[in-house]
């Protein structure tokens, strides 16, 4: 069944947008990303534009990571507080990521640059959380299954401003999850992702929370950051398309609900493992396009591009 995408300017099969929203949703719901990474590429290889799929795909990660996080508060698995300091600096960072797109858009060269980004920070975290995944496996091995402890001071705790976490059991400043917030609310105007796969490795490794809260308090944060970045793309860009957004959004609420309940019965070396090979398969076929000469060289468009 083809439907027309107004904005896109594009028909595309109904039923394959819903598998493909019910698909990031699980992933969602199991690592606690907003499923960016890997549907704003899908949109592409389908034919969206980058430009559109950018905007659009924030969307369908709040309503994502909202299911996910519906799952994840019955639980009490989500630090409140921490996503919180987290969001200042998302909501500061989303800000300025939007007009650098804005700047990059008037420069013609956002559909490249946008791709490029992908390469990088895909394959960088990807290769990055693939070795440190299979070294924490390998290690829990040798220590007869049981979980490797966790660093318990680092520069981190050295830092001003410091406040108390009780749910994440921290104390530390509020300049580093500030950071890490401004950073992925960068990357949520440029690449329309949730920031899911830079946000959760930074929550472990570099503020040192426990795995089972950084699932949760990542999808709390990323809920307001990309409703926010929508809405500056969609009153300055005019580039969210509507019938897009629902169709992968009624997807992803299903998939994130099955994909939180996946998430609970594998370890969170396993889930680290799986995501990270998700993400370096993502990014090696976007490089496979970059890199490989179209079959058509020319096309034709509206409007004379």
């Amino acid at each position: 069944m083809q439907i027309y995408l107004p904005i896109a300017e594009v028909s595309v099969n109904a039923f394959l947008l819903l598998g493909l929203g019910g698909i990031v949703g699980v992933l969602s719901g199991m690592f606690g990303v907003g499923g960016g990474f890997l549907m704003t590429p899908l949109l592409f290889f389908i034919g969206i534009p980058p430009a559109v799929a950018v905007a659009t795909e924030a969307n369908q990660i709040v309503a994502s990571s909202f299911s996910g996080v519906l799952a994840h508060l019955r639980r009490k698995t989500v630090d409140l507080r921490m996503g919180t300091v987290l969001l200042v600096g998302g909501l500061v960072g989303a800000a300025v990521g939007v007009v650098l797109f804005n700047y990059l858009k008037s420069l013609g060269q956002v559909d490249l640059l946008v791709k490029l980004c992908y390469v990088v920070f895909l394959g960088v975290v990807g290769s990055l959380m693939f070795i440190e995944s299979l070294n924490a496996i390998r290690k829990s091995k040798k220590a007869g299954g049981a979980p490797p402890k966790r660093r318990q001071r680092n520069w981190v705790h050295s830092l001003p401003f410091k406040m108390r976490f009780r749910t994440s059991g921290l104390y530390i400043s509020v300049i580093p999850p500030i950071a890490v917030g401004f950073f992925v609310g960068i990357l949520a105007a440029i690449m329309g992702v949730g920031g899911g796969f830079i946000m959760v490795p930074a929550m472990i490794y570099v503020l040192g929370m426990p795995t089972k809260v950084v699932v949760g308090t990542s999808l709390f944060q990323i809920i307001f950051v990309t409703a926010f970045t929508t809405l500056l793309h969609a009153t300055t860009n005019f580039t969210v398309d509507m019938a897009l957004a629902v169709l992968l959004l009624i997807g992803g609420v299903i998939g994130a609900q099955i994909g939180t309940a996946i998430g609970t019965k594998l370890k969170a070396e396993q889930l680290r493992v799986l995501l990270a090979a998700l993400v370096l398969a993502v990014c090696g076929k976007l490089a496979f396009d970059l890199l490989v000469m179209p079959s058509e060289l020319y096309s034709i468009g509206a409007g004379g591009h």
